[in-house]
This record gives C-alpha cells, sequence and structure tokens, in this order.
C-alpha cells in the first residue's frame, strides 16, 4: 500500500507510475476523498473547540446545557462520517499499485524486458529432442488422464519416479539454501485468512484468481510468499533481527485462465503446482543489495542442477503489483523449444509492510519504521521439471538424474 500523504505531495509522479504500468487506479477519487476528509477533520476540532468551551462555562443554564448537547450530537456525526470516509479511503488504496524502481526499464510489454545475463549454452542433440508430455507418458511417470479423472483439465499425477524426481528437486532445493544460503525453512498452512491475502496484495484486486472456501473464509495460497508475508503481521521488529530470511515450499493453488494454444500441452501450466519460496525482511537502505543475493541464490540452483538459464530485467508494465522491482530466471527446455520462467525475484519496498503493518526498530532509541520485504521462488515446479527432464533427455529415451539429484533419487537414469 502507498502512503496517503505520498499520494497527496506526489500526485503527477504517482499517476506516471500507473501509467508506465500499463494499470489503472482510483487516484482522482482517492484525492477527492482526501481532501473531503481533511475538510471533516478541521470542522470535528472546530467542534470538539467549541463544546470544551461550552463545558467550561461557569453557569450552566438552559440554553448552555441543549448547546452542549448539540455540540455532542454534531461531533458523534462528524466523527462516524470520517470513519466511513476512512473505510473508503483503505479500500481504494488497496487497489493501488507499487511504484516502480527508478530502475526498472519503463516499457508496454514482454519484449520491452531486458536480458540482462545468461548462463550455460543450449544443449545440442544428435537426435531430435522430446517434449516432456511425450516423455513423460513413455516413461509412465506422468499420468494426464488420471489428472483429468481426478480433478479434472489442468491437473495431472505423477507416478513412480516422476513423483520421486518432483520431490528430490523439492529437497535439494531446500537443503540448498537452508545449509548455504542462510535461510530458516518454514513450513506454513496452505490455507490463510483474508487478511494475510490482504497483507500481500493478493486481495481486492486478485480475487477472482484465488481459491475460496466460503464457509470458513479461508483462502488456498498462490504461493509461500503470503504467508511468509504474514508470520510478523502486526509486529514490531526488535533492533538487531534484520535481515530475515526464510524459505518454505507449498503447494500453490491458482485459477489460470488459459486460452487453446501451445502453454495448454503438458505440465506447464496447471491449477495446482509446488514451489520453494524464498522470502527476506530487510532495512530499507539493504533491500537493493539483498535483491541482488536473492537472486543468486536462486540462480545456485541452475547451476547446480547444471541447466542454462537467463536472467531478465522486467519492464515496468511486466511487474506484478506489489513489486517494484523484479528478475525472471528463464530456464531453456529443447523440447517444447522455449525459455520457461521458473523463478522471479522481486523487491517490493514497504508496500506489503503498509498492508500488513510490519515495522522494526532500528534501535532502541527510535521510532519503528516499515520494513522492506522481498521474495523470489527458489524455484518453482513443474517448469523446472520440465527443463530437466527436456535437457537431460537421451537418445535411448531415459532421462539422466543430474548428479546432485541422485542422491535423493537413488537412481542414476529414469528408465
Amino acid at each position: 500500500m502507498l502512503d496517503l500523504k505520498f499520494i497527496r505531495d506526489n500526485t503527477d509522479q504517482v499517476r506516471k507510475a500507473i501509467e508506465n504500468r500499463q494499470d489503472t487506479a482510483p487516484l482522482d477519487e482517492i484525492i477527492e476523498l482526501d481532501a473531503e476528509r481533511r475538510q471533516k477533520l478541521l470542522e470535528l476540532e472546530s467542534l470538539r473547540h467549541q463544546k470544551k468551551q461550552t463545558a467550561q462555562k461557569r453557569q450552566a443554564d438552559k440554553a448552555t446545557i441543549e448547546e452542549g448537547r448539540d455540540l455532542r450530537a454534531m461531533t458523534r456525526g462528524l466523527e462516524d462520517e470520517v470513519r466511513g470516509l476512512d473505510s473508503q479511503l483503505e479500500e481504494l488504496l488497496l487497489q493501488v499499485p507499487n511504484i516502480p524502481h527508478p530502475d526498472a526499464p519503463v516499457g508496454t510489454d514482454e519484449d520491452d524486458s531486458v536480458i540482462v545475463r545468461s548462463w550455460g549454452e543450449p544443449k545440442s542433440f544428435d537426435f531430435t529432442p522430446a517434449p516432456h508430455w511425450k516423455l513423460g507418458e513413455s516413461l509412465d511417470i506422468i499420468d494426464f488422464e488420471r489428472g483429468v479423472k481426478l480433478s479434472g483439465t489442468r491437473f495431472y499425477v505423477l507416478k513412480g519416479l516422476g513423483a520421486r524426481l518432483q520431490r528430490a528437486i523439492i529437497a535439494f532445493m531446500l537443503d540448498l539454501h537452508t545449509s548455504e544460503h542462510g535461510y530458516k525453512e518454514i513450513y506454513p498452512p496452505f490455507m490463510v485468512k483474508r487478511e494475510c491475502m490482504v497483507g500481500s496484495g493478493n486481495l481486492p484486486k486478485f480475487a477472482d484468481n484465488l481459491y475460496h472456501d466460503e464457509d470458513d473464509d479461508l483462502w488456498f495460497v498462490p504461493t509461500a510468499e503470503v504467508p511468509l508475508t504474514n508470520l510478523h503481521r502486526g509486529e514490531i521488529i526488535p533492533p538487531g533481527l534484520l535481515p530475515i530470511y526464510y524459505a518454505a515450499y507449498t503447494a500453490c493453488f491458482r485459477r489460470e485462465k488459459m486460452s487453446a494454444g501451445k502453454d495448454t500441452r503438458g505440465i506447464k501450466r496447471g491449477h495446482q503446482f509446488d514451489k520453494v519460496e524464498l522470502y527476506k525482511f530487510t532495512e530499507p537502505e539493504n533491500s537493493d543489495d539483498e535483491l541482488e543475493k536473492l537472486l543468486n541464490d536462486a540462480e545456485q540452483v541452475c547451476q547446480k542442477l547444471e541447466l542454462p538459464y537467463r536472467i531478465k530485467k522486467l519492464c515496468t508494465a511486466e511487474l506484478g503489483f506489489a513489486s517494484r522491482q523484479s528478475y525472471d530466471i528463464e530456464m531453456w527446455a529443447p523440447g517444447c523449444e522455449e525459455w520457461l520462467e521458473v523463478s522471479s525475484c522481486s523487491s517490493c519496498g514497504d508496500f506489503q509492510a503498509r498492508r500488513a503493518n510490519i515495522r522494526y526498530r532500528p534501535s532502541p532509541e527510535e521510532k519503528p519504521r516499515f520494513v522492506h520485504t522481498l521474495n523470489g521462488s527458489g524455484l518453482a515446479l513443474p517448469r523446472v521439471l520440465i527443463a530437466l527432464m527436456e535437457n537431460y533427455q537421451q537418445s535411448d529415451g531415459t532421462i539422466l538424474v543430474p548428479e546432485v539429484l541422485q542422491q535423493f533419487v537413488g537412481e542414476r537414469f529414469i528408465k
């Protein structure tokens, strides 16, 4: 959430930032309601002053008593009006996206995002590499028909060594981030309260993309970013504890809206998928450096799996609602013949912290300040699984298990 005073004092800057994001927000309504609220507060202050003067009169005659009664009623009425305006303003402010970082490239679509570096060379094959859906069916490790039978379109079943390989990737990533990168592992609930979705920036804007249990008003997490953001909701973090690093595995649930075409083949897009999430709470002056470290931690997964990838700095139009600066990591999938996004590493500034009221105290004597939050996939499945299957496939139709995963899988080949 943006600070209302910041919007009031920098309306043109905020308007331009929203335009650069190719987004919309009710700025005019916010400015109008803010002006009305401030006028009501002035009137309220005047009424309270009059009420105080009336109460101080020595002679409490009938007229004075009636005047005091009228002032009290007027004061209560104005207080109700101010509360109503506060509620309207909060609802509107929740619809305003974050302001892009000055370093974010200004652009109108994904073509304006910038490739900043790449690692590894796409593998050359002496045969035509198969896409993962053909590999999965021929090796009997992905069952599409039974996934549809169980849950409908965009669901699938991993079987045998396919299920074990997915589990191995998750265990490998968690071990790497906790033992080498300094993250504390968290196993959060996969369903959260409404206020958690608001705090992370998913509600109210993205309600249509979320799965919701109406009876208990619980929301299935679209990513572990949601519960990790809210671990410290409403708290003041004591001096000396920042930065805080968390890593969490969760299943993720999203209403993927897909049209017919290439993206609907295989397991690239589904309503349920697994992901290891990285999350940071940090001091504002360190958040830019922490984003680069976060990106490096995610890159390490790609490098240890020896899978070629590239990094894109997202333009303003491609930024997520809560993000001010983002990098995407894309792995090459030779069977699909495309780059697959396996991670998006983002800095949110104090945007989520304001929504969730997460502050820290720089020192015992100082006033609390809002923290900065950062998040990134470290990494996301099933796209890592897709890239692995397609890059490590052999001419005989088997899949070589990457060396770092063999201890988890217990096999050298999937066949």
